[in-house]
């Protein structure tokens, strides 16, 4: 399969993409891209995310030689929370890359892909951008959008429906499962991408098989050399269970109870797709830098490639423009979009309870 790379999706209106990939004349989206490519907004900050992936691989290497220095205690477990958020800013630097936020070069985008994905986390960058393509260009649409298929979880009373056995009652608890549920996203995340090398040719396949079993073998040499093995063991999980958590709570917002477009309904233009499926989260910088840039949600679908730091600046020119021609434009607080995600979840599996 060829490496897929996370950019922009392809706009379903009648409008002639420019080199960016977005339609640049006859569309309710045309005045807005030219006002952002008009304020600079599009260009690359490629000193800023220098410094960024400087400093986050500085305080990762405090925390494994902190790690060292503190030798086989319990005393080593109150290190996994802060590795977990180290961890959680790479997939950030990965997720972005995909997007080619930082590097308009292809290959320099991938090669920081793969060593912030594959290298330092363990997951396969190759699966994590093919699904995230598919999720961009058709996002809460439930026959293109892998987010809304049919998993462990369900985001249609449809698919509720066919649910059996143990994933029935599943579905019937998920609201209230959900955050437990992400303790065991940090495991599934290396487990896919394992499963994905099936699906990748074969210089891929190698390529993201050694550098995801060097993550592998070095984590594993780092903690049996450490600590006793029962100790490594519970870091390793308490490790993952907080990095599946923040990100789930850093993704959870953006588009669960959102408008989903009926497969059989008007076809959306580009910028209806991307703002009625999406919801932002105001806050604080605090909120900026826990939530990887996410938070601006609606302003990164509509601009994927838009460096991180410049979606802040964005925002106020795009609430203006969905102002302005009466398209619903959904923020809240961190809160209440779980709220409302869990509100959604919890309708679903209404049906079966």
């Amino acid at each position: 399969m060829p490496q897929a790379t996370a950019t922009v999706a392809a706009p379903a209106d009648d409008s002639r993409p420019d080199r960016t990939g977005l339609p640049a004349t006859g569309s309710d989206f045309a005045p807005l891209l030219r006002a952002v490519k008009g304020q600079g907004l599009l260009e690359r900050r490629i000193g800023r995310y220098a410094a960024d992936i400087a400093a986050n691989l500085v305080a990762l290497g405090g925390v494994v030689t902190a790690l060292v220095l503190l030798g086989d205690t319990w005393w080593s477990l109150l290190l996994a929370p802060p590795l977990a958020v180290l961890w959680a800013r790479t997939a950030f630097v990965a997720h972005d890359a995909g997007h080619a936020q930082i590097s308009g070069d292809r290959r320099t985008s991938r090669l920081i892909g793969l060593v912030h994905a594959n290298l330092l986390l363990g997951m396969n960058e190759a699966w994590w951008n093919d699904k995230h393509v598919r999720h961009h260009a058709n996002p809460n649409h439930v026959d293109k959008d892998p987010d809304v298929g049919v998993g462990a979880l369900v985001w249609t009373q449809k698919q509720a429906a066919g649910r059996e056995g143990f994933a029935r009652w599943l579905a019937r608890n998920q609201a209230r499962l959900f955050f437990p549920m992400l303790l065991l996203e940090g495991i599934a995340l290396k487990v896919y991408g394992f499963q994905f090398l099936r699906h990748q040719s074969a210089r891929e396949r190698a390529v993201s098989a050694v550098l995801m079993t060097a993550h592998l073998a070095l984590y594993t040499t780092l903690l049996l050399t450490t600590l006793s093995p029962g100790r490594a063991v519970v870091f390793a999980l308490l490790l993952h269970a907080v990095f599946g958590l923040h990100l789930g709570m850093a993704f959870a917002p953006n588009h669960k109870g959102m408008e989903m477009p009926d497969p059989d309904g008007d076809r959306w233009s580009h910028l209806q797709r991307q703002v009625l499926t999406s919801r932002n989260v105001r806050g604080t910088i605090l909120t900026d830098w826990f939530l990887g840039g996410l938070n601006y949600q609606i302003e990164h679908h509509l601009f994927p490639s838009m460096p991180r730091p410049h979606l802040r600046l964005a925002q106020p020119l795009v609430k203006e423009h969905c102002r302005s021609i009466g398209m619903p434009y959904t923020e809240t607080g961190l809160v209440e979009s779980y709220r409302q995600a869990l509100a959604h979840m919890h309708e679903v599996g209404e049906p079966l309870r």
